[in-house]
């Protein structure tokens, strides 16, 4: 296939609508059902005051009543039966191909098969089926190749962010040498180059280091980062470490990228485990990002940071508290679609 006309659209680039798979009694949600439920309703809200909202779910009816909030027009539910919850990298990864938009459904196995997924790799096979796309979409089945969304960052020209812990992992893609893993991108997503980062972690996180919980692209030359200013942090010299890697990035042109430091959140812990809070799970959607907050005080400052680098969107912060609890935050549990997709 000729990928010279192939692009993977940054997130900031104008949307048709953001999937959500909701919560339900049979996820991992369950001792916190109510919460978590309630925080999936203010996300969806505030997508909904903007965008459209695909909402995968197990009983269309109640979540309808849920987000009565939301206007109809925005609102698309579709019930189908899922694992979990974490839409960014089960749901299909969007690229255009001489602007015409292009699903690519990659093999989602939990993680490096740490949990369940068997449910969750099927979903967007079963959108495609129930006739959710409009024409010209097409499909492109990527099954034999495991990659989920938050491993990956694009500035939308040509640049692939990305960790070498998570795409590297044995678990997913252990028969791929990097060199191997870099061409298939490269060619799947029409990429230029990948940039690796080497360092950073979070304590808590599952995925083996998503790059959407250290590291984002905000424009074609600016990344926010989690920076730790704290030594006694058991994350200060990896994520120190992962700055100076970041630092020696340069732009397609050559240039060095702008910079931006985000907090490290204040510590959280649920039975003596932390948990990997962190302000760079942050989504990006037509005029505002959302925020995760922890009801911390750094949650202001991230705020702070975030009108700075964004001056042209309101930001809105979003008590994902809950969300930490199994070990992701808000852009973990959204997909978003450019707006050539419609349903």
């Amino acid at each position: 296939m000729n990928m010279r006309n192939r692009v993977l659209p940054a997130e900031w680039y104008e949307q048709s609508m953001v999937q959500l798979t909701f919560p339900h009694a049979d996820t991992d949600w369950a001792d916190v059902l109510e919460e978590a439920i309630a925080c999936f309703v203010t996300i969806a809200e505030a997508i909904a005051a903007r965008q459209k909202v695909l909402v995968v779910c197990a009983d269309t009816a109640m979540v309808a009543g849920l987000l009565g909030n939301c206007p109809s027009e925005n609102l698309v539910l579709i019930n189908l039966p899922s694992n979990d919850t974490w839409a960014r990298d089960h749901a299909a990864i969007t690229v255009l191909e001489d602007g015409v938009p292009t699903w690519l459904d990659f093999k989602f196995n939990g993680w490096g098969l740490k949990f369940a997924a068997d449910k969750d790799n099927l979903l967007t096979q079963q959108l495609v089926q129930k006739g959710m796309l409009s024409a010209p979409i097409r499909y492109e089945n990527h099954l034999n190749f495991v990659l989920e969304g938050g491993s990956m960052e694009s500035d939308g020209m040509g640049t692939i962010l990305t960790t070498a812990a998570c795409l590297l992992s044995p678990n997913r893609n252990g028969g791929y040498s990097r060199a191997e893993i870099e061409i298939y991108l490269q060619n799947a997503f029409g990429a230029k180059r990948l940039l690796w980062l080497h360092d950073g972690y979070l304590a808590g996180d599952d995925t083996d280091s998503h790059i959407d919980t250290l590291a984002r692209f905000c424009d074609e030359r600016t990344i926010a980062y989690v920076k730790c200013d704290d030594p006694s942090d058991e994350h200060f010299e990896a994520l120190q470490k992962n700055g100076n890697g970041i630092e020696t990035f340069r732009t397609l042109e050559g240039l060095p990228y702008r910079l931006v430091a985000l907090p490290m959140a204040i510590p959280m812990y649920e039975n003596g485990h932390r948990l990997p809070a962190t302000y760079a799970n942050f989504l990006i959607i037509n005029g505002a990002v959302l925020l995760p907050f922890y009801n911390s005080p750094r949650d202001a400052e991230a705020k702070q940071v975030l009108e700075n680098i964004f001056p042209d969107r309101e930001i809105i912060g979003i008590d994902c508290s809950v969300l930490v609890k199994q070990h992701g935050s808000l852009h973990c549990v959204t997909m978003q679609y450019p707006k050539e997709v419609i349903v």
